[in-house]
């Protein structure tokens, strides 16, 4: 055996291991390394992560072909082919019935004019027939619209208050209000001969006032505030008028009294024939610091068009309570009629 002091053999260089020393090495190595034919790992690398439970295999998925993972790591199973058919029988009879409820409650409300427009008398029978099984005649779907109706209302007035005051504007806010008579525009004879009609007073006795005896006797009160229509549109308007409260104190109304009902016998409908139109209001509305018997607008008396020379100015209100050429006022307990809610239309229309 050689020795490396033998110099007929060269050392190896510097970081080299012997033949002998490597041999010894490897096999020292091969002995402590895990018996896996497959699989080596290099030295210095990392231990794989520990595996993880695998997921359900549904039918359409092999072992070849691991379930998808979405990025937050959750893996998508997929559903048989008798899974989805059971689902999209469900989705289908669930979406039939919704479509068939939705249908019912539509012709439900439905007016009885519409229904003969648009069906046979045979498929209204038949349909009138189903309604009345199930408890829904003609007076109980009219009861369930007037409560509907009644609802909002109640709502309005329950959010009603009088220190609650609606916003103002600018003269330079100002925007065309237009004429909304909902039929012909009275002509201007009635306006000499106008006189405005005060009953249910405390003391018994009616009281019959001219323009001449309202101006003089309370102050002129202007307010720039926003007329809301039922149909849609609004303006800004520059009114003038005195208080409805204050004439409350000039014209007390009876003990008890919690409504007044104003009616303009001046009115015109779409043929130009009378049709006296009406409106209630509740007494704590009339009182409110906003609410105006007004006399003029932009700072002159009130035109035709806008309803002179007395109209109703509730800008808490929507537009139809707001009731031009005012000719009577009644003070009552019980709440009177009103125009517009005689034809299905809400009667309290609070903003």
């Amino acid at each position: 055996m050689t020795t490396p002091e033998d110099p007929s053999v060269p050392a190896p260089p510097t970081g080299e291991t012997a033949p002998d020393e490597v041999s010894a090495g490897a096999a020292a190595t091969l002995d402590a390394a895990p018996r896996n034919p497959t699989t080596t790992e290099p030295e210095g690398s990392e231990p794989p992560p520990p595996d993880e439970p695998e997921a359900e295999i549904g039918a359409d998925e092999t072992a070849a072909s691991p379930p998808a993972r979405l990025p937050d790591g959750r893996r998508l199973v997929t559903l048989s082919p008798a899974d989805r058919r059971r689902q999209s029988r469900r989705d289908f009879f669930l979406f039939g019935a919704s479509a068939v409820a939705a249908a019912a409650a539509f012709y439900a409300v439905l007016p009885d004019t519409t229904r003969e427009r648009i069906l046979s008398e045979g498929e209204r029978e038949f349909l009138d027939s189903l309604e009345a099984r199930v408890g829904l005649g003609a007076k109980r779907r009219e009861n369930i619209l007037n409560r509907a109706l009644t609802f909002d209302d109640d709502v309005a007035e329950a959010l009603y208050s009088p220190r609650r005051l609606v916003r103002t504007y600018r003269r330079s806010d100002l925007t065309p209000v237009p004429n909304n008579y909902a039929g012909e525009t009275p002509d201007s004879d009635y306006i000499p001969d106008w006189k405005l009609t005060v009953e249910g007073l405390a003391g018994g006795t009616p009281a019959t006032l001219g323009i001449g005896d309202l101006l003089p006797r309370f102050r002129r009160r202007d307010q720039i505030t926003r007329l809301c229509c039922v149909e849609g549109w609004s303006a800004i308007g520059w009114w003038g008028g005195f208080r409805f409260a204050e004439f409350l104190e000039a014209f007390p109304p009876e003990p008890g009294a919690r409504w007044a009902k104003l009616e303009s016998s001046v009115n015109l409908d779409s043929d130009g024939d009378p049709d006296p139109y009406f409106v209630s209001i509740d007494l704590a509305t009339a009182r409110h610091p906003q609410t105006l018997l007004a006399t003029h607008q932009n700072g002159e008396p009130l035109s035709v068009e806008h309803g002179a020379p007395l109209r109703l100015l509730a800008p808490m209100k929507l537009g139809l309570k707001n009731i031009k050429a005012v000719t009577r006022i009644v003070y009552s307990a019980a709440e009177p009629p009103d125009y517009w809610n005689l034809q299905g239309y809400s009667k309290y229309d609070g903003l």
